[in-house]
């Protein structure tokens, strides 16, 4: 709990910094358990520029725009009611290649973010659940 509560204090003072810290950790992590759980390729044959690949596509990429898409939607449709919620929803819906495999995971997922999470910690609930999208959108993108 004392992690979990100096988490919110940093989220708290520096928002987007944290913000985007998370997504980059987490999608290090997603690509970790890809290639040592999924790909079980071990230590000595972990590939830790992939990994600090993907840690940079976090911070780099993903954590700005996803958190910066979020407060789009936000102010684009301001609220937290269910039908506001599935508005977001359908709205954060795209990126045709991965689509069918996205709808068993991330409609819940964002239904539920945007209906019960507050907006400044939807980019890490995102991301926690992301680690097991980026553990497989990894393994699948690095498959020979």
């Amino acid at each position: 709990m004392a992690l979990w509560r100096a988490y919110q204090r940093a989220l708290a003072a520096h928002p987007w910094k944290v913000q985007v810290l998370t997504a980059g950790s987490l999608m290090g992590v997603g690509d970790i358990i890809s290639q040592q759980l999924v790909e079980k390729r071990g230590l000595r044959e972990h590939q830790t520029g992939r990994t600090l690949t993907m840690v940079s596509l976090g911070c780099g990429f993903v954590g700005p725009v996803v958190g910066g898409w979020y407060k789009v939607l936000d102010r684009f449709i301001p609220g937290t009611t269910k039908v506001d919620a599935l508005k977001k929803m359908l709205l954060d819906q795209d990126y045709r290649d991965a689509l069918i495999t996205n709808y068993y995971l991330w409609p819940a997922v964002q239904l539920a973010n945007f209906y019960l999470v507050p907006l400044h910690y939807r980019l890490a609930v995102v991301q926690c659940v992301a680690v097991i999208w980026n553990s497989y959108l990894s393994w699948k993108a690095h498959q020979l």
